[in-house]
């Protein structure tokens, strides 16, 4: 009988087992399409069969590497930025009354979009935005605190709506999410986990920033990836939750490009700015000091008048009338004018602040060797401006939100620390109606674009041409992800890790970057949270509001009596 040394009867395995694995070649979704492109419809793309040669020695053997996954040739960086409780009418870009210089100046090398559309809550607009489909498709039709044992109210994000980190890094993408991660469910954001719903399992590579609707910007509660961390520094020695997340979003940046720079990123920058507690430095709060004295009725009559001229409205549009839950401010006490200017000079502080920081990420993308190639989607708010201060303004938002009133004395004594780490403010109901210019009501009201309508710039200087152009094309949060699929070049999977996808309820607008009179592409779109809805069809709004976002008693029913 013939012998065999120990390597040649490992050998002959190997042989063996390649053999197998060329015989299951023909059915790996990995190969190559008629087209010549891989099949990137199910996730994670197959590993290729091995296409080197096993004989008998090394000698007569052909090594080859298993192939990593990339993306299609020019396949663009993509930089999604949402600001928190933001406006329409607050930043300067779309006419309001707080400057972001750094806003204006990215609109003035991309696109403005004046009909761009949020669900007026934070949870929701963020899950559709990160999934492509609706929110309740994405299982988040009202906020993770609030979630109830039903598929679209449970908050728990399904696994057969992948996100768009999910989607990008299974395409050779490197991922990343900074600053706030509302899409968690409250029950899972401990460190026990179970980690699979916090960003790193929801297919993001990188993630720094905390779990919740808000957090202190003084003292957060911060994670790095699903670790908790301290900040290394204290609010005396200068430390703020806004300036730390860009540090670290820049590092990550320059640190993913200086060891593969030819491998494109996708960071999703969400900065718990503009929402409560109000946190600015001093002197971005001093800025504003006395701008806010003439108050609500004349800032949002500027704003409007600032929006026909810009063109961010059609010529002949009429300003909404002051609701009756709007007092006028001639109405008002010389204390109660002294604390609510006060508030909106913190708040406007703070936004300011917000843009700056953004400002800082976008230098370092424009510094990038492929900066060109960089699609950036700045989106101002997740919802509208937020009257959750009640209708006194507040120094304690917990208060606020938990129904309790705090009084105007109360607040007076605090007036000079408005914005300071021991206070946790949110200016009164009624700068949150003058922010949201020209529209009616306000954030949590998806009935009325007061809660739903945002600003959205977007930038892409190798495609975009028309510099500082308006698109008027109306639009949603869930286009957001298609659009990014058509820029890259990549199908929307339709299976992920074994699971069967749902379609994206999404389209992209991706035609609108060079043609502004393109065909709208979406001419139906529906809104809702906490019963107040509407629906969008060609033009046409049908809309009926239930709740009031500054109280308590939710959800009080009478859908019967609807008109």
């Amino acid at each position: 009988m013939k012998s065999f040394t120990y390597p040649k009867l490992l050998l002959i395995l190997a042989v063996f087992l390649f053999s197998c694995n060329q015989s299951q070649k023909t059915n790996s979704v990995a190969e190559k399409t008629d087209s010549g492109e891989l099949d990137r419809t199910t996730l994670p793309i197959p590993e290729p069969p091995f296409g080197g040669k096993i004989g008998e020695t090394y000698k007569d053997s052909k090594e080859e590497w298993p192939k990593l996954v990339t993306p299609p040739q020019g396949a663009p960086n993509v930089i999604i930025i949402m600001l928190d409780d933001v406006g329409f009418g607050q930043v300067s870009t779309f006419g309001g009354p707080v400057p972001t210089p750094e806003l204006d100046k990215l609109a003035a090398n991309g696109l403005k979009y004046n009909r761009f559309h949020t669900t007026a809550i934070c949870g929701p607009s963020r899950a559709a935005l990160l999934t492509g489909r609706n929110h309740h498709n994405a299982g988040s039709g009202f906020l993770a605190e609030w979630a109830t044992g039903y598929p679209s109210y449970n908050c728990m994000i399904p696994k057969t709506t992948a996100t768009s980190g999910r989607i990008l890094k299974g395409n050779g993408y490197s991922t990343s999410w900074f600053g706030k991660n509302h899409n968690t469910p409250d029950w899972e954001t401990s460190v026990t986990g179970p980690f699979d719903r916090w960003p790193t399992g929801l297919g993001f590579d990188y993630f720094y920033g905390f779990n919740a609707g808000e957090t202190h910007q003084y003292y957060p509660v911060l994670f790095e990836n699903t670790k908790a961390v301290e900040p290394d520094k204290s609010p005396e020695q200068g430390y703020h939750f806004m300036t730390d997340m860009t540090d670290r979003a820049i590092n990550w940046l320059e640190y993913s490009k200086s060891v593969a720079p030819q491998k494109p990123v996708m960071l999703y920058f969400a900065p718990g700015a503009a929402h409560a507690p109000h946190h600015a430095p001093k002197e971005w709060i001093d800025k504003f000091k006395g701008q806010f004295d003439k108050g609500w009725d004349v800032v949002r009559q500027e704003t409007y008048e600032r929006q026909l001229k810009m063109g961010i409205l059609p010529k002949g549009t009429k300003l909404t009338p002051r609701p009756d839950w709007v007092t006028p401010w001639d109405k008002l006490s010389a204390d109660q004018k002294k604390l609510f200017a006060r508030l909106m000079e913190n708040y406007a502080g703070y936004l300011s602040f917000a843009d700056h920081e953004t400002g800082r990420l976008l230098e370092a993308i424009s510094k990038l060797p492929d900066a060109d190639n960089t699609l950036i989607f700045y989106i101002v708010g997740d919802n509208g401006a937020s009257s959750e201060g009640g209708m006194e303004g507040t120094v304690n938002e917990i208060k606020a939100l938990s129904g309790i009133a705090t009084p105007l004395a109360d607040n007076l004594k605090h007036l000079d620390e408005i914005g300071n780490p021991n206070t946790e403010p949110h200016y009164p109901v009624g700068w949150a109606w003058a922010g949201n210019a020209p529209f009616q009501w306000v954030k949590q009201v998806a009935s009325h674009f007061g809660g739903s309508r945002n600003p959205m710039v977007v930038s892409w200087p190798k495609v975009i041409k028309d510099k500082g152009g308006m698109r008027s094309q109306f639009v949603h949060l869930i286009d957001v992800l298609p659009t990014v699929l058509d820029a890259s070049h990549l199908p929307a999977p339709k299976t992920v890790d074994g699971v069967e996808q749902k379609p994206m309820d999404g389209v992209s607008f991706l035609s609108t970057f060079t043609d502004k009179n393109a065909k709208p592409v979406r001419t139906r779109q529906y809104f809702e949270v906490f019963s107040n809805r509407a629906i969008y069809d060609n033009g046409w709004v049908a809309a009926t509001q239930h709740t009031f976002p500054w109280r308590q008693d939710y959800a009080p029913g009478n859908w019967d009596k609807d008109k």
